[in-house]
């Protein structure tokens, strides 16, 4: 099997992890009572599954072969209110270097199809640094006098994805 295909079996694992981990964060935060922070990564665990389901449809489309890899446990213990934002902003950050990576490997092996596919990918990584990079903040700036400030900013701000764009690459089995 070429590098490409390869590495986009391996990106689809770490979609699958991601959305794990972003489970186990939503969790975290029901059992801390904070739902609309809860209500977020549970919506990013969706958005980070269909991620891993457009890979698929591509390499389905390609005809290239598809593995789903096994995934880690994701972390589930968490110090503060915090942590659980913070890890998922270095999620972001390195899902970011590895699109960036596979778009690199397409170029260097002439997929272009490749590549250009991969341009939604590299502009949602864009915006997704900076939602969490914002949502970041307003946690950090909310736990320092009551955490529930972050719930009233969710309730009054979107905060990241509204859904797929309508450009999104479709998913297989449809996105949710």
């Amino acid at each position: 099997m070429a590098r490409f295909p390869e590495a986009m079996n391996e990106q689809i694992g770490r979609e699958f992890a991601a959305s794990q981990q972003y489970v186990a964060i939503a969790v975290h935060y029901d059992e801390e009572t904070l739902p609309g922070l809860a209500a977020h990564f549970y919506r990013q665990a969706v958005e980070e599954r269909n991620h891993a389901m457009m890979l698929v449809q591509y390499l389905l489309d390609a005809g290239e072969p598809v593995r789903i890899p096994g995934v880690e446990a994701p972390r589930t213990e968490f110090s503060d209110p915090v942590a659980p934002v913070a890890l998922a902003l270095e999620q972001e950050r390195t899902v970011t270097e590895q699109i960036v990576e596979l778009t690199r490997i397409a170029r260097e092996e002439g997929e272009f199809v490749g590549e250009q596919f991969l341009h939604w990918f590299l502009q949602e990584q864009r915006e997704e640094v900076a939602s969490m990079s914002e949502l970041l903040a307003t946690v950090e700036r909310a736990s320092e006098s009551n955490i529930l400030l972050a719930e009233e900013y969710l309730a009054r701000r979107q905060v990241g994805d509204a859904g797929e764009a309508a450009a999104a690459p479709p998913a297989a089995g449809g996105a949710l």
